[in-house]
């Protein structure tokens, strides 16, 4: 055996035996209607921070959101999926108050597009019976819904109608098959009131994204709601998400399903993989 095989097979073998990194799934990001350059920063950017698929909606800017303004996004969301294959992974953004026609626009981009999921804004509480049919929707289709949250005191007036974990909560009750998400722990205001309120929620996935860097948000999300319920997700804010994992006291198993593990696992309900 000359030296270099050597070389090359101990570095093979050496490889073989290191525990995989696991894969970096962002499960909460958002691309930009009409601004091609700035999607294009986004991949720039999780590619400097290794991560490997972007799960992303496109908002419409009105508020409420109009259905048109739903559908003129979905189509961004499906040119980025066309743009970036493999990296980015598509919400449907849905309003629900628009009934029937919501259902339609689900039904195009999931079973017509390969969305992965369902983006819900702050157009109505998610206990509120308007969202009945787009859960059971999302259920028959086995595909998550991204629900937009918050436990504040100062946006009421800007959002009368944003969810919070209590709201999700009682979803969940009704749907305990259905696959909630609820959005940004470290940008929706009071965040141990919200993991207090998932408790019981055993259904119930909370996302890790937001801009605030308080301590201890992932310790005590994992103490109360275990690791295999938090997805790991940046909703634009990449650095400020990717340093909250890094400085998490969590092991390795924890850390991998946070990372990507367990929005693998969801993803795959409906690919059956």
């Amino acid at each position: 055996m000359t030296r270099r095989h050597w070389i090359a097979t101990t570095a093979a073998a050496t490889a073989l035996a290191q525990p995989a990194a696991p894969r970096v799934i962002d499960a909460h990001n958002h691309l930009r209607r009409g601004a091609p350059e700035a999607d294009r920063q986004l991949i720039d950017a999780a590619d400097k921070l290794g991560i490997h698929q972007l799960c992303c909606s496109t908002l419409p800017p009105e508020r409420p959101m109009s259905h048109q303004g739903c559908v003129a996004s979905n189509d961004w969301t499906y040119e980025g999926i066309r743009r970036f294959p493999g990296r980015v992974l598509g919400y449907c953004t849905l309003n629900p108050g628009y009934g029937k026609a919501a259902l339609e626009e689900a039904k195009r981009c999931i079973e017509g597009r390969g969305f992965i999921g369902i983006k819900l804004y702050n157009d109505y509480r998610a206990d509120e019976p308007v969202y009945y049919p787009i859960v059971e929707l999302a259920i028959q289709l086995k595909v998550p819904i991204l629900q937009h949250a918050g436990h504040t005191t100062w946006l009421p007036s800007a959002q009368p109608r944003i969810s919070d974990g209590s709201h999700i909560s009682r979803l969940a009750d009704r749907y305990p098959e259905a696959m909630l998400i609820c959005a940004h722990i470290c940008g929706g205001g009071d965040w141990e009131w919200t993991i207090k309120s998932l408790r019981n929620a055993r259904t119930v996935y909370l996302d890790t994204s937001g801009s605030v860097i308080d301590d201890g948000v992932l310790d005590m999300a994992v103490r109360e709601l275990g690791a295999d319920r938090l997805l790991f997700a940046c909703d634009l804010s990449m650095t400020a998400s990717v340093a909250r994992i890094r400085s998490a006291a969590l092991d390795d198993a924890q850390r991998a399903a946070i990372l990507g593990g367990n929005m693998s696992r969801l993803l795959s309900r409906r690919t059956g993989a």
